[in-house]
Order: C-alpha cells, then structure tokens, then sequence
C-alpha cells in the first residue's frame, strides 16, 4: 500500500507508462511518477557528479594574489583552517555538510543504482536506500558555495581572486546534484529492488 504524503490516505500503487504520474484519490496531491529514462539518467547525472566531485577536492579552491604572493586553498584546506583557529564545532559542520554527506550520497547512489541498472541486486540494498532518502536534505554544497562567493566578492576589494578548478567544479556539481535529485525514483529503485530481491524458482 502506498501512503499520501498528503493526507495518509492507503490506496494500492498502480503501474505507470514512461512519464505518467499518480494522484491520490482523496486529495490530488502526486503520489510518484515514472520519469521517462528511469534510473539510467540518475546513474549517468551521478557519475558525473563523482567525478567533479572528486576534482573539487583534488585541485584548490581559490586563491589570493596580494602584492606578488599568490596563496591558494582547497576546501580540506578551509576545514583544517577552521580547526586550527579553535573552532572545532563549526569545521565539523563545513566537513559534515560539505564533504562527509554529499560523499555518502553519491556513494550510496552508485553504491544502489549500478547493480539495480545491471539487474542486479545490491548488497544491503534496503538499508542503502533508507539512509540514502534520510541524508538527502542535509547535503549543503549550495549553501556553502553561495558563502564562498560572497568571501570572494567582499575579498575582491583587496586581492586579486583566482578561481581555482574546484571552484568551478563545484559549481557545475550543485547542478549535476540537483538534476540527479530530481530525475531519482525513489519508488522505482523500491520496486526494482524489491524484484531483483525476490527468489526465483
């Protein structure tokens, strides 16, 4: 049975042609849709995102060119920064928001979704995708780019700002997130689990 994040409403779920969409039948509101490439342009989108991902913390973020000295940071810089300067609470939360759970998220999307795309059942597959939907919301790369470029336009006023390729890496990663984010079935990796999980006889 599928509950209405609505109005809790029970009713059976019904199969959908590539991009149909339920409503329930008490209130209207959207119950799930079936997004016309399934899984396989979530795979593609997260791939991507590793990948810059990856390169976001590989190459530095910005640097600062003031009077011929031209210093630069990654974003594990900016963390080892804030420790060393005596606040712990807040490196933990920049490390937590931005580098520990979009990890976990993208990890646990491939971790999910390659096996599911090759019918194949993942290991611990449920659980996955149970701390998957949990941690989704607290992922904060935006946020704190969003911060990054208002440092870099106040700091604009007394250095020369030079972008590094994590900068721009991130940015093309809020959106390649975003996109994977909304092109993710959560209903559909569900049932596809729930198939590959079933014994065959």
């Amino acid at each position: 049975m599928h509950a209405c994040h609505e109005c809790d409403a029970l009713q059976r779920p019904v199969p959908l042609q590539s991009g149909g969409m339920a409503r329930c039948w008490r209130c209207g509101a959207v119950l799930y849709r079936r997004r016309r490439h399934g899984l396989d342009a979530t795979v593609a989108l997260t791939l991507a995102a590793a990948i810059l991902f990856g390169l976001g913390n590989v190459f530095p973020l910005v640097g600062l060119d003031m009077q011929g000295q031209t210093r630069a940071t990654s974003l594990w810089g900016a963390v080892a920064t804030l420790w060393d300067q005596d606040v712990p609470l807040l490196a933990a939360l920049v490390f937590a928001t931005t580098l520990a759970l979009p990890a976990f998220d993208l990890a646990a999307m491939l971790w999910l979704l390659l096996p599911l795309a090759l019918g194949r059942r993942p290991i611990g597959g449920a659980l996955v995708l149970r701390g998957l939907l949990a941690i989704k919301p607290w992922g904060m790369v935006e946020v704190f780019m969003l911060g990054v470029l208002v440092a870099l336009v106040k700091l604009a006023h007394v250095a020369t700002v030079v972008p590094g390729v994590a900068l721009w890496s991130f940015g093309a990663l809020i959106l390649l997130m975003a996109a994977a984010a909304a092109s993710f079935d959560a209903d559909l990796a569900w049932s596809r689990l729930a198939a590959v999980s079933r014994p065959t006889s």
